[in-house]
């Protein structure tokens, strides 16, 4: 049976002294945006994974970040399509989360007990219009600024922006020049209005920044300097010949890499397929094949760390699939698990051991009840890398239709 977020609320009263919550060996945190739209109602909830599988949510959340969620309340396609809304550092000592309804960046400490504590001065200005997607490598925070929240209609252009990390953890521009021929590298590189950028994907120990605009179903490759500023590469379309007719618009979302080799997995949303892509060292990208996917909708794809599966959101059937991906060219479909309850996929985040694949589900069809469909989904890893949905999922009752968005997770 699924909780709330009002009993997990007051069940985490009674256990905040339980020696689960204070456990002396490791621990998973789990952490989802809320995406409250008011003014200052967007906040982190944080959870638990209790020994028997269950997330248990810990005192003090969901905290604040000091900004507003998306403000379009519709199902149309754009606002709530990105990925990589919260993230961490790689010390696990900090986390980052999107405002997207007021233009900001919060980030916090996090403590030993998986609790979060805002930096002086979160949170901070993203540097353009609607920030969905973030990426972080050493002292460099890298941001998509989708300018696409219907909501909140904006002349902003949509940008790739990217922000200094200070020791204390704020955030500080890189430089004031945006889009200037005169410079090989940028701290902000705007696109095309309209185009919908949904996640900056950062290619792990490399200067490559892969962007994919949703809307104008282009891919973005960008090379990046010592100082983090940002080089754009020639934009690539998905090709023709992927889809069934002329008249199918061709949206990529979800980015991922193999984690050994230079391979750019992308999902081809309207065609039901994984793009694949080889890159270059210089971020250049040539596509090999697509392959296909038995669910609706692939948006969200995440790799193991062995590089031995493939994990993807299929949003029109609220599953998630498998892949083989032992020959990293040809990943092979080995299992598609539809998720419990109602909501459709969305974003998804594995965690450090390889042991869970959390998922959450949104209401982003009016076909589902209102009040239901916001879910966060925890999978088991199975031996063999499939997935198993054992433990009760957690069900956000939020106000006003706002959906959750985001999952990050921290091993300690």
């Amino acid at each position: 049976m699924h909780k709330s977020i009002l009993f997990l609320a007051a069940a985490t009263c009674v256990a905040a002294s339980s020696s689960v919550l204070h456990a002396s060996d490791s621990a998973e945190y789990v952490y989802v945006e809320s995406n409250i739209a008011t003014a200052n109602g967007n906040s982190i909830y944080a959870f638990m994974r209790e020994s028997n599988g269950h997330l248990q949510q810990i005192p003090g959340s969901p905290f604040p970040t000091g900004g507003a969620g998306i403000q379009y309340t519709g199902f149309n396609l754009g606002p709530f399509d990105s990925d990589q809304e919260i993230i961490t550092n790689a010390d696990h000592t900090l986390l980052f989360a999107v405002n997207p309804g007021s233009d900001s960046v919060a980030v916090f400490h996090i403590e030993d007990n998986g609790a979060l504590n805002p930096v002086d001065g979160s949170p901070f200005p993203s540097g353009g219009a609607d920030p969905v997607s973030l990426a972080l490598q050493g002292n460099t925070l890298f941001i998509a600024n989708q300018s696409g929240d219907f909501g909140r209609p904006t002349t902003v252009l949509p940008n790739y922006t990217a922000m200094r990390l200070q020791a204390n953890g704020s955030l500080v521009p890189i430089g004031s020049e945006t889009n200037d021929s005169s410079h090989s590298f940028e701290g902000t590189i705007s696109t095309a209005s309209g185009g919908s950028p949904s996640q900056a994907y950062l290619v792990p120990g490399s200067n490559l920044l892969f962007g994919d605009d949703f809307l104008s179903g282009l891919i973005h490759p960008f090379r990046f300097d010592s100082d983090g500023q940002l080089h754009a590469l020639g934009s690539i379309a998905l090709p023709a010949t992927e889809f069934n007719d002329t008249t199918t618009p061709r949206f990529p979302l979800g980015l991922w890499s193999h984690p050994k080799q230079p391979i750019l997995y992308v999902g081809y949303v309207t065609a039901n397929k994984v793009g694949v892509y080889r890159y270059s060292a210089e971020g250049w990208l040539q596509f090999i094949r697509t392959v296909p996917n038995k669910g609706q909708g692939i948006c969200w794809i995440r790799a193991n760390n062995s590089g031995t599966r493939l994990y993807t959101t299929d949003t029109g059937t609220n599953q998630v699939s498998v892949y083989d991906t032992s020959d990293p060219e040809f990943p092979v479909e080995i299992q598609t698990l539809t998720l419990s309850g109602v909501g459709q996929a969305f974003q998804e985040s594995l965690s450090e051991d390889g042991g869970h694949l959390y998922t959450i589900s949104q209401r982003s069809s009016a076909a589902t009840p209102a009040g239901q469909g916001d879910v966060l989904h925890t999978l088991v890893i199975q031996s063999d890398g499939t997935l198993a949905e054992t433990a009760p999922a957690v069900d956000f009752n939020q106000p006003g239709g706002a959906r959750p968005q985001g999952v990050a997770v921290v091993d300690r």
